[in-house]
């Protein structure tokens, strides 16, 4: 038989002191919570509460002009996603992905890229954009660090699919998604994430595919409150991505977490569900929990005029982004100065120091700055072949430069403007040394790509995969999207009509 607890009247007495002390630090904490909470209240009725004004953009967001050059940078970068999801459909990651929700089921809402599957619009989301993020080659915003494309892109187009909705629409929402993404760590400050060992990446991809869904879905002001919170809610990541060798994890990290996230807070409110109306705001707010100072009106400041989907970077090269610069500088040196390996004897890459430790000295190959510059010089070019050929790694010729080859944290590197620019010298065999910096490597906003570089770029990541004349079709398809009634168009352009994962043999 079990004995009784048996309290003396020392520890009684302590129990009640403790017990007083608590509901008193309650009390005042509830009365805390009782002030910012009317604080909240009293913001919202003056129109200037961070949620409202968010949500009311959103609102419109459906049925909002966007200038030329923006629809223009839209369909670039939807373009662009769509070649990262084609190609990383038959990547493990891709793979991984699409079997995982095909063995889930689902009704038949929204396809899954590269395969026959159709599943619902949160699984289709979550698949496709792990297959955006299966490598290296999708977009990336310099300042935030954040890489929209791969959770905005795949989350518009499960929605748009399943609505029937319209190419312009989808423009819209995708416009909106990246604003979010950027806007929330630009609220947060990067740093300050980073800082508390999460991912910057994972955070932002909940709200870049909580706008592109929001955007096509039938929601007033008070349902995008709602959306908006229960997205708020699922905002996570950690930093610990790093240590992901096989690059699975990390792409449900940097897209279809936060796609299937984004897509499931709309949908849920979609449903008829209900939720808090002022996350953003008062109490336990989003921006107080997830950062020790936030900028709370950089979420809205200059919405409607400053879009980020314009800033962003679209890659020359399938590698981790702090790699885009060397390779520029490196491939201009070896243009100009006509090296190759014979006649150059050492190469020192500079790069800032918070990218040293992501591509200092990574087991993938299209992650390790070493392995692709010296591919670089003896190759001439870094194609997306090689770049994710792992047995190049071991290539007598690359490991004998690949052996001289130093990266090194520079932290004169560390530019608020040009967050992720190289320097790269190279030493020859004469005894002269020549260096090249790259500030803003191509496809930044400040070294654009034209839409002939963009589209040359979707095509070699989609023609192994769909055959020259669906990749030519749907490359047109998107060059005139704003022209496309229903989205569903897309449809057979993307769908594998052979067995799943059968790479597609066409002239």
């Amino acid at each position: 038989m079990s004995k009784r607890p048996v309290f003396g009247r020392r520890r009684l007495l302590r129990s009640a002191g403790a017990l007083a002390a608590l509901s008193v630090g309650g009390a005042r904490f509830a009365l805390a919570a009782d002030d910012a909470t009317n604080n909240a209240a009293k913001a919202d009725a003056r129109g200037d509460a961070i949620t409202a004004r968010l949500a009311q953009y959103m609102a419109r967001a459906r049925s909002t002009h966007l200038p030329a050059p923006v629809v223009v940078a839209c369909k670039h970068r939807i373009l662009d996603t769509l070649g990262a999801m084609v190609s990383g459909s038959r990547m493990r990651p891709g793979m991984l992905a699409a079997k995982y929700v095909r063995e889930l089921g689902g009704t038949p809402q929204a396809s899954v890229i590269g395969t026959r599957i159709r599943t619902n619009i949160v699984n289709a989301a979550l698949a496709n954009a792990m297959c955006a993020h299966s490598d290296e080659t999708d977009d990336f915003e310099p300042v935030t660090k954040a890489h929209p494309g791969s959770s905005v892109v795949p989350s518009a187009l499960a929605m748009a699919e399943y609505g029937a909705q319209s190419g312009e629409a989808m423009i819209r929402a995708v416009a909106l998604g990246y604003d979010l993404a950027c806007r929330l760590l630009m609220a947060l400050g990067p740093d300050i994430v980073r800082g508390s060992h999460r991912s910057a990446e994972g955070t932002a991809s909940t709200f870049g595919a909580l706008g592109a869904a929001a955007a096509l879905a039938d929601l007033d002001e008070t349902g995008m409150r709602y959306a908006i919170s229960y997205a708020a809610q699922q905002v996570s990541g950690l930093w610990s991505w790093v240590k992901d060798r096989d690059h699975i994890e990390k792409a449900f990290d940097f897209a279809g977490m936060g796609a299937r996230n984004g897509v499931m807070a709309v949908s849920m409110v979609q449903s008829g569900m209900t939720g808090v109306s002022d996350v953003l705001d008062g109490t336990h707010n989003l921006f107080i929990a997830l950062s020790s100072k936030p900028s709370r009106e950089a979420m809205i400041d200059e919405l409607g005029s400053r879009f980020y989907v314009t800033e962003t970077a679209i890659k020359t090269y399938s590698v981790g982004y702090p790699i885009q610069s060397p390779l520029d500088a490196l491939l201009h040196l070896r243009e100009y100065y006509k090296l190759t390996p014979a006649n150059v004897r050492t190469i020192a890459v500079r790069i800032p120091p918070d990218a040293e430790s992501i591509v200092g000295d990574s087991a993938m190959p299209d992650v390790n700055c070493q392995h692709l510059v010296a591919l670089a010089l003896v190759k001439g070019a870094v194609s997306f072949r090689d770049s994710h050929d792992a047995a190049l790694m071991r290539d007598p010729a690359i490991l004998k430069v690949r052996a001289n080859v130093t990266v090194q944290s520079d932290p004169a590197l560390q530019d608020p403007a040009a967050p992720r620019g190289a320097r790269v010298e190279v030493t020859l065999t004469d005894g002269r040394t020549v260096e090249h910096y790259t500030r803003f490597p191509p496809g930044t906003k400040e070294n654009p790509l034209s839409d002939g570089a963009v589209a040359a770029k979707a095509r070699d990541l989609m023609s192994p995969v769909l055959g020259a004349t669906r990749t030519a079709a749907l490359i047109q398809k998107v060059r005139r999207l704003e022209t496309l009634e229903d989205i569903r168009e897309l449809r057979p352009l993307i769908a594998d009509r052979y067995p799943f994962g059968k790479r597609i043999q066409e002239p």
